[in-house]
């Protein structure tokens, strides 16, 4: 979908379920990078553009009923956007950017949440990104009664957080099993340890990754 240069900026993506702490170890990963001597952009999924806000508000209403091939349709029209108008200008740019969820997302919580067939979301995958992947994936693992403990602590559930604790040991399997699928590209860190441990190894597959 772009043309690879020696300067193309690298896209990160950051996984796991609710409660993983991904929002967290973002702005700390933000700061590493760029004292790294990196231009980078933060951004989110369903989000990144008016369009994807937009469309983010009514994928997490709570008081919406959503048919799961709905929902998956419309987190791949933000995805869509999100491309065009961010992220692929951007690292044509030569700018790093990272995202708070992107397509492993849409598997995980689409197809081992809902139940959405994968064949699906491999269509969808190829209509919207063609070849293009992350650069990156940093999957955060947790465990889905530390993850439920930490969000019922922040704020009001929204619709995916009010799901039951079966729905995210669905989606938490169908991340490993993404994990499993594409070791060369996503890395698991175990997000149940504490936080200085966490950033400790953070810190080393970020590093590893930006001296290779």
């Amino acid at each position: 979908m772009t043309i690879l240069t020696a300067s193309r900026g690298k896209f990160i993506t950051l996984e796991g379920i609710d409660g993983a702490g991904k929002s967290t170890h973002l702005s700390w990963l933000e700061n590493l990078l760029r004292r790294q001597g990196k231009r980078v952009i933060v951004t989110r999924e369903p989000g990144g553009t008016p369009l994807g806000e937009t469309l983010r508000q009514l994928l997490l209403d709570r008081g919406q009923v959503i048919h799961p091939e709905t929902e998956a349709l419309l987190m791949f029209a933000a995805r869509r956007e999100h491309l065009d108008k961010l992220i692929l200008p951007a690292l044509d740019r030569g700018d790093w950017v990272i995202s708070d969820r992107f397509t492993d997302a849409s598997f995980a919580y689409q197809s081992g949440g809902r139940g959405l067939p994968s064949r699906k979301l491999n269509v969808l995958e190829h209509w919207v990104l063609g070849k293009f992947q992350p650069d990156l994936t940093l999957y955060f693992d947790v465990t889905v009664e530390l993850g439920k403990q930490r969000t019922s602590a922040i704020k009001a559930a929204d619709r995916f957080e009010k799901e039951p604790e079966e729905f995210f040991r669905r989606v938490r399997d169908a991340y490993l099993e993404r994990v499993r699928i594409f070791p060369g590209r996503m890395r698991l860190i175990d997000a149940n340890k504490p936080l200085e441990e966490v950033q400790k190894s953070l810190h080393d597959v970020v590093i590893s990754y930006c001296d290779a």
